[in-house]
């Protein structure tokens, strides 16, 4: 069976590894402790899929806060424990990464130290040797294209011919600008609400909450048995 995707991009928080809720559960507290007050909606509305810095800006802009370059080292070193001890892969990512019959990668806006460790403490060290970029590639981070038009280009395809999964709609914005298809992913423990919602796909072509049913979806793009 033919396919007209010859790309498939994989962001990671929140797709690959359930971990926006670790991540904005420590942002909450760290920016706490220098008297800036957010909620989880807040995080999950202005920060999911951002780079640190937009994150940073956005305090600045928000709260008038210029947070000191310890808070950033403090919140990582933090982030990375509660990584150690809580997160976890996504159910049947493996799976359905090792029977693609496309191309594939990842693309996300997390620093390369944390993206190597989050790999590493799940297990995905292996399917995305090489086959990663990183928000630090780019000038614009999501949700403008250049993160997923350069992942396109490392991997030589047309970005037409890409598939991309991803869970924020900053990500989502950043896949269609790009030109390619997207699907949403709200499997996560973060998009718990958003699946009985009217409209989960938030500008998708269509939302998915469990990788065991992705090809379901797309057949095509399942190796055939031999």
């Amino acid at each position: 069976m033919s396919s007209d995707i010859d790309l498939v991009i994989f962001d990671c928080d929140g797709v690959l590894i359930d971990s926006e809720v670790i991540s904005a559960r420590m942002l909450v507290s760290e920016l706490a402790k220098r008297n800036v007050n957010i909620t989880m909606d807040y995080v999950t509305h202005h920060f999911l899929g951002r780079s640190y810095p937009v994150v940073l800006q956005q305090i600045r802009d928000e709260f008038g806060v210029d947070l000191p370059p310890e808070f950033e080292t403090q919140y990582r070193a933090n982030l990375l424990s509660a990584f150690e001890r809580d997160l976890r892969p996504v159910a049947g990512v493996r799976n359905v990464v090792e029977h693609l019959a496309a191309d594939y990668c990842l693309a996300t806006s997390s620093s390369p130290p944390r993206l190597a460790k989050s790999l590493d403490i799940t297990g995905f060290t292996d399917l995305f040797h090489q086959r990663t970029t990183t928000a630090a590639e780019v000038l614009h981070g999501k949700p403008a294209p250049d993160l997923f038009l350069l992942a396109a280009e490392k991997r030589g395809a047309d970005p037409a011919r890409c598939l991309v999964i991803e869970d924020s709609e900053n990500g989502i914005k950043a896949g269609l600008a790009a030109g390619m298809t997207v699907w949403r992913f709200i499997g996560g423990s973060h998009l718990e609400n958003l699946r009985n919602t009217r409209d989960p796909a938030a500008g998708a072509s269509l939302a998915f909450a469990s990788f065991d049913d992705f090809y379901q979806l797309r057949p095509d793009l399942k190796q055939e048995l031999t």
